[in-house]
């Protein structure tokens, strides 16, 4: 039986660009996936165009136990040396918002660089994990296809969103049984279900202050069918989906706003001074007084002006993995270096990417983690 020198469990960002790294040092690397493509979910990031990196990519912005975990990686493959990997490839990009990069002709073109990238590497497609092993400085490594043996691995098996793409938890099933703790994993980037809403709101979108735990978030958020959305309740996710405060005007003090229209224009409803606040629909949903505001009592004004400034949800829950952008949870960092991405129970196996108890904000940090931890893997196996 062939031993290769490093198998990659996933074809996925991770994996392909710790596979270029192998390859570029001359490393015999086997890839193996579950799924008939690579980089199932790059394909779909960014709407299709793939927000392949962030400029402030930076442990703040990254979630987990130990969030300063990413700075070694970051440091060794930064964003600004993804920006330059996709400029040697000749891929049109563009900035959409302050240092939020895209690809301009869709994610396909990341998809097929990293592919010629790793030209030398053999790649089977359709192959299950079952189980790894390890003996005499040898890992094999089951699949429903046979046995393949290697001298490294990197697991490289993402998290367990988007299932329709063909996900596995292998990954965390390797890790356990090689001694490495499995924080807890739950759904994060995603919508939140709430019953504090009617649905008559679905499609309104504004700009709103979410306060979660003390996290402050300027965003937009969107309302649906079943709860809320859009990026501000999407971040949101990744702190605490079930106690979320909403400012519905942040640039407004509401109540100050209400006690100098009872002195300049008492005769105006309530309602419609809400109106030229936030969305019609919204403020008679938030209010729906009809009486002049000359003739509330400071004490209601107070009350209607706490609906918009702080509204509070406290049964929000996420919508689940089949819409979450990405899994919160996985494999503790703390036995792995964040240096190599080498596990310190077990010699010649490394962890990349959203496997690890690592999960970034909304906005290509995901992905430059992947790219990130792919790299110092690939340069270290």
């Amino acid at each position: 039986m062939k031993i290769y020198d490093t198998i990659i469990i996933g074809a996925g960002a991770a994996g392909l660009m710790a596979a270029a790294q192998l390859a570029h040092r001359k490393k015999s690397v086997l890839i193996l996936d579950m799924g008939d493509k690579p980089a199932r979910k790059i394909a779909v990031s960014g709407g299709g165009n793939c927000n392949f990196t962030n400029m402030r990519a930076d442990y703040p912005r990254y979630f987990g136990k130990n969030p300063r975990f990413v700075m070694s990686a970051l440091n060794q493959f930064s964003p600004n040396d993804m920006l330059n990997w996709v400029k040697r490839h000749n891929i049109k990009y563009i900035e959409k918002e302050l240092g939020r990069f895209f690809c301009k002709d869709g994610a396909d073109k990341i998809v097929q660089a990293l592919i010629q990238d790793i030209k030398t590497v053999q790649i089977k497609y359709n192959t299950k994990v079952i189980d790894v092993d390890k003996t005499d400085n040898k890992f094999t490594v089951a699949t429903d296809h046979g046995e393949f043996m290697a001298t490294s691995i990197i697991v490289a098996t993402g998290g367990i969103s988007y299932p329709h793409l063909l996900v596995s938890d292998i990954g965390h099933k390797i890790a356990k049984k090689f001694g490495h703790k499995i924080e807890p994993v739950r759904p994060a980037l995603c919508a939140i279900k709430t019953k504090s809403f009617d649905s008559c709101l679905a499609g309104i979108s504004l700009n709103t202050e979410t306060t979660v735990n003390k996290h402050k978030i300027n965003d937009d958020l969107l309302f649906t069918h079943f709860g809320i959305g859009g990026p501000a309740i999407y971040r949101a996710t990744l702190i605490n989906p079930k106690e979320i405060i909403i400012n519905f005007a942040p640039n407004t003090d509401v109540f100050e706003l209400f006690k100098k229209a009872k002195q300049t224009n008492g005769k105006k409803s309530v309602v419609n001074i809400v109106g030229e606040i936030v969305p019609n629909k919204l403020a008679h949903f938030l209010c729906d007084d009809t009486r002049n505001i000359a003739d509330l009592r400071d004490t209601e004004l107070k009350q209607i002006a706490n609906k918009i400034n702080c509204f509070e949800i406290n049964d929000g829950t996420a919508t689940g993995f089949q819409s979450a952008e990405v899994m919160m949870g996985g494999i503790s960092t703390d036995k792995i270096s964040s240096k190599t991405m080498e596990s310190g129970l077990c010699a010649g196996l490394y962890f990349v990417g959203e496997c690890l108890d690592i999960t970034g904000d909304l906005g290509g940090f995901n992905l430059q983690w992947a790219f990130s931890s792919g790299f110092v893997a690939g340069n270290n196996a």
